[in-house]
């Protein structure tokens, strides 16, 4: 059974990396890891602002991360806000779809991923057609625990 990204080891980030076409340098390895390590989808900012203690500067990381997505290994999505967010597409577990539903608070914009079974969608009489096939981009928004709280 393949393991997640979150659970490799600088070496088989190496491999895959590779077997995607691409140079298995340090920043992409660095962003692999940092990406495997988040539980929810990250912007280019807050990346780069974990990342720029290592020695990795903005437009480094934000190269590497369109060269990944472009390979395949890490998907970016908008959430309406005009700000890409990555996360990896990983070989099993809660990401292993190519698209899983969204939640982005309203109030102070934080990101969730949620499980496939969290939304059902079923395409009814009037709806696209669209709403049969995959690659569908479901996106929530709303207040999230901690905003109504607070």
């Amino acid at each position: 059974m393949a393991r997640t990204k979150a659970g490799q080891s600088a070496e088989e980030l190496r491999e895959q990396i590779r077997a995607a076409g691409l140079r298995a340098t340090s920043p992409r390895i660095a962003v692999l890891q940092s990406l495997g390590r988040s539980r929810t989808p990250v912007s280019h900012a807050e990346l780069a602002a974990e990342l720029a203690p290592k020695g990795w500067d903005r437009a480094t990381i934000y190269r590497n991360l369109i060269d990944l997505t472009n390979a395949g290994l890490v998907r970016r999505t908008d959430m309406g806000d005009h700000l890409w967010r990555f996360e990896l597409r990983e070989a099993t577990g809660a990401h292993a779809a190519d698209e899983h539903p969204h939640f982005m608070c309203d109030t102070c914009g934080d990101v969730l991923c949620l499980p496939d079974e969290s939304i059902e969608i079923k395409a009814a009489r009037g709806a696209p057609r669209a709403l049969r096939r995959k690659g569908l981009q479901i996106q929530i928004k709303g207040r999230c625990d901690r905003c109504v709280q607070a």
